[in-house]
C-alpha cells in the first residue's frame, strides 16, 4: 500500500483509534516475535514442547507463557499424549483460527525473501494437490490482482475520523 499523496497535508493521527483498528488488534493478539516463531513451528508440524524449545532455543518460562497465551486466544489447542513409561504431556496443535494465519505467515515469508534474504528461501509453499507454488496476493472483490502500489486505506462509512 502506498503512502498518501505527498502534496496532501501530513496526518497527525491515525484515522481511527488503536482500540478500534483490526490491524492493531491482530498485532496485540499474535504480534510478538516468540509467538510468531511458535506459530511457525506449528505450521511445520512441530507440536511437542521440548521439540519447539530445542528448535527455537527459547527460555522455558517464555515458551510456557506464549503457549498458554496462544491456547487462551484460540490459536493453538492442547492435545494430551503419552509415550511409554512417561507421564501424560501435551502437544500444541493449530486450531482453525491458528490455521487461518497461514496467509499472514506466507506473506511474511515472501516479504523476507524479497527484502531480507534477497532470493528464494529454503522452503516452497505449494498446493498439496497440484504441487504448484502458492503466493499471497492482494485480490479485489472481482478476483482481480491488485498491486500494493494501487492499494490504499479508506475509512469505512459510519466510523469517526480522529484526525480532525
Amino acid at each position: 500500500m502506498s503512502n498518501p499523496d505527498p502534496s496532501s497535508p501530513l496526518r497527525r493521527r491515525a484515522p481511527i483509534p488503536k482500540e478500534a483498528c483490526a490491524l492493531a488488534m491482530a498485532a496485540e493478539e499474535i504480534g510478538d516475535r516468540w509467538s510468531l516463531l511458535i506459530l511457525r513451528e506449528a505450521f511445520y508440524g512441530v507440536m511437542r514442547y521440548d521439540d519447539i524449545r530445542a528448535d527455537l532455543d527459547i527460555p522455558r518460562s517464555v515458551l510456557s507463557d506464549r503457549l498458554a497465551r496462544l491456547v487462551a486466544r484460540g490459536c493453538l489447542e492442547k492435545r494430551p499424549y503419552r509415550e511409554a513409561g512417561d507421564r501424560t504431556r501435551y502437544a500444541y496443535a493449530l486450531t482453525h483460527k491458528g490455521r487461518d494465519l497461514a496467509t499472514v505467515l506466507i506473506a511474511l515469508t515472501q516479504w523476507s525473501e524479497t527484502h531480507i534474504i534477497g532470493g528464494p528461501g529454503p522452503v516452497d509453499i505449494i498446493d498439496r494437490t497440484t504441487g504448484r507454488p502458492i503466493t499471497a496476493m492482494l485480490v479485489d472483490d472481482a478476483d482481480q490482482i491488485v498491486t500494493v502500489a494501487d492499494a490504499t486505506w479508506r475509512q469505512r462509512p459510519g466510523t469517526n475520523d480522529t484526525t480532525s
